[in-house]
């Protein structure tokens, strides 16, 4: 698995600055209100409203959502997840060895489904492939493709049938490489393994290192791979995920305020830093200009052509207008640090962007 060499097939055709920020979302998105309506109706026997019916109702929000990344102005586009709950559910309802028990209570008056390993995990059925192809067909746009990772289905699902999770989260690393596989031959070129649970567990990065491995089998170098790991003390896995098989590291960082910024310039940041730029836990879109100070904190781990632009995490639970707020702004930010970058008013030295006339 190469590094930093397979980011370029991102760059539009038409870009205006010479050096290049990738500009991409984690994942999810608001769902519109009317989709989740159309999920009652779907879901109540009283009404006529049955499967396809649901599933036009998918493909509009998918395509609706898709179109609203592009016109943030969005390098790599995702459909906002239109089609899945809950990022473990999602994959643990299509994975055979699964079941499903009842809600168990996570946080506040939070519910999460949690789901039962019961027997050996097995492939059935591709989980995202025809997501991808309906996304791809509705853009022109390259599209990003998130995976809840082998580890955090693992640690987050009540484990009855492995050793221990380590066990559980190489078998189920074996069946992401096979999915993997099947969106390569479908055309996708960028994944992103999201992984919140690594940086929340003590030691474990020697697990999700070996799952890695298994993920990236065989997967041909000009395919992305990207590892999303929301919240946590990176310093527990920082500098180990280094040796990763991957070529991004996407990190949550403006919702600390970029209090962990330090972790990640000793020893040398040597993979892409896609850089969390906008606090997805703000309700309100930060303004174009501290989205440009906060990229330019990126510049002090990574020089401009390993940096990748993106908010923290998904923005599934903001309103739906500030969800699109920060994605047009944090474009928008990105190519004026692009301009700024391609004028010489940043000297970039690792470990201090400044003015160039300071």
């Amino acid at each position: 698995m190469s590094t930093n060499d397979n980011k370029d097939q991102f760059r539009p055709d038409d870009h205006e600055n010479d050096h290049f920020l990738l500009t991409t979302v984690v994942g999810s998105y608001p769902k519109p209100k009317w989709l989740n309506r159309a999920k009652e109706l779907y879901q109540d026997d009283d009404h006529d409203f049955d499967e396809d019916d649901w599933q036009e109702a998918k493909d509009d929000a998918a395509r609706l959502i898709t179109n609203e990344h592009e016109r943030a102005g969005l390098d790599a586009v995702v459909d906002g997840e239109m089609r899945r709950n809950e990022m473990v559910e999602f994959f643990a309802a299509r994975i055979e060895g699964y079941e499903f028990n009842g809600p168990v209570k996570v946080w506040g008056h939070n519910y999460f489904d949690k789901p039962s390993v019961v027997s050996e995990v097995e492939y059935d059925d591709s989980w995202l492939v025809d997501e991808y192809k309906f996304t791809a067909s509705a853009t022109d746009r390259p599209v990003k493709v998130p995976i809840t990772g082998p580890y955090t289905l693992a640690s987050w699902a009540f484990n009855e049938a492995y050793e221990d999770d380590g066990e559980l989260a190489y078998a189920l690393a074996d069946l992401v490489n096979e999915e993997i596989e099947k969106l390569v031959d479908a055309g996708a070129r960028y994944i992103q393994i999201d992984e919140p649970a690594l940086a929340t567990t003590p030691d474990d990065h020697a697990i999700v290192g070996e799952a890695l491995e298994r993920i990236v089998a065989d997967i041909p170098e000009e395919v992305r791979i990207g590892l999303h790991v929301c919240y946590g003390d990176y310093s527990r896995i920082y500098p180990e995920i280094l040796e990763f098989p991957v070529d991004e590291f996407d990190l949550e960082l403006a919702n600390g305020d970029y209090d962990q910024l330090d972790v990640f310039k000793d020893p040398e940041f040597t993979k892409d830093l896609a850089l969390g730029v906008t606090d997805v836990h703000v309700a309100e879109a930060e303004s174009v200009d501290e989205i440009e100070e906060n990229i330019k904190k990126g510049l002090e781990v990574v020089p401009p052509e390993q940096l990748v632009v993106s908010p923290d995490c998904g923005v599934k639970l903001l309103p739906r207008e500030v969800a699109y707020g920060k994605m047009a702004n944090m474009v928008e930010a990105a190519r004026n640090v692009e301009a700024d970058l391609d004028a010489g008013n940043i000297d970039v030295e690792r470990g201090a962007p400044t003015p160039a006339d300071d």
